[in-house]
């Protein structure tokens, strides 16, 4: 009986809380959201001042390593080009010599570099912040079931960062660093362009693996259901290839390497869109 007594107050008292919760007015929650929006910020702002102390280590060993012979992905490229015997796959074989035009630029970028370094270190801070705001307007069935959301989030987030740095940026230097209208045009890259350019199919790739986490939440609310994803399957799959044609350069080979884990991403949001609409329609029949 105690057992059931102490359960009983643990249920009332979340429902008191919950109910509390949902009294809040709209001040309170936007008092709410800025502190939660300021501890991010605190987050992204100690691992930016982190970055900005090992220079050294954010710059050589990590921005400028993809356009040099000796990054990963260039030295397995080249050793599957002996494989096959051709050396199309032999990419970035010769680093490109960047230039700083503004007397500001190096130390600009700097700081930009630290900046967004902390933003992909504290990803994980930041989603579970924003887990934390929206929490309270989830029925307690519905947060069981979204336990794993700020896990999920950061893990595909960080996959994304990782398959855009590894696989699209060392292509694009491949082909914008090399390619040439005119024997008489010289390339002389800026370095806030080329930084621009690894920073930004980073993450823009990371925010593309976040696809089954919207489908997840957009089904969740009635807004995505599976029936539809399927509907307009032919013309997601179009949308995907233009994306790819946008981050990546303008090759086929580039296209298909990003358009595959796209498509992949978009059949699990499909799967995951039916279990969610499934389950509730379950609910709906159970009650």
């Amino acid at each position: 009986m105690s057992e059931e007594n102490t359960r009983e107050e643990q249920s009332t008292k979340k429902r008191k809380e919950q109910k509390v919760e949902s009294e809040m007015s709209f001040l309170e929650h936007l008092e709410e959201l800025r502190w939660h929006i300021i501890r991010s910020f605190i987050a992204v702002f100690v691992f930016a001042i982190a970055a900005f102390a090992l220079k050294s280590l954010i710059f050589d060993t990590i921005i400028m390593k993809p356009m040099t012979p000796e990054f990963w992905t260039n030295r397995m490229l080249a050793k599957l080009g002996e494989m096959v015997g051709t050396d199309a796959l032999n990419i970035n074989q010769q680093p490109l010599h960047l230039i700083a035009i503004k007397m500001s630029d190096q130390f600009m970028m700097h700081i930009m570099i630290s900046i967004i370094a902390g933003l992909v270190i504290a990803a994980p801070v930041v989603f579970y912040e924003f887990w934390r705001f929206i929490k309270p307007a989830l029925y307690e069935k519905e947060q069981k079931h979204a336990g794993g959301a700020v896990f999920y989030t950061s893990i595909l987030f960080m996959l994304g960062v990782l398959f855009g740095y590894f696989l699209i940026v060392p292509l694009s230097i491949q082909f914008l660093g090399t390619y040439s209208v005119s024997e008489s045009v010289t390339n002389q890259i800026n370095t806030r362009s080329y930084i621009a350019t690894v920073t930004s199919i980073s993450l823009a790739s990371g925010v593309v693996f976040l696809l089954p986490i919207f489908s997840y939440f957009l089904s969740k609310v009635g807004i995505l259901t599976p029936k539809f994803m399927k509907t307009y399957r032919k013309h997601a799959y179009v949308l995907m290839l233009l994306l790819s044609a946008v981050i990546t350069p303008p090759d086929v080979f580039s296209q298909i390497m990003v358009c595959i884990p796209l498509v992949l991403l978009y059949e699990v949001g499909i799967f995951i869109s039916r279990r969610v609409v499934k389950k509730r329609e379950m609910e709906m029949n159970a009650l």
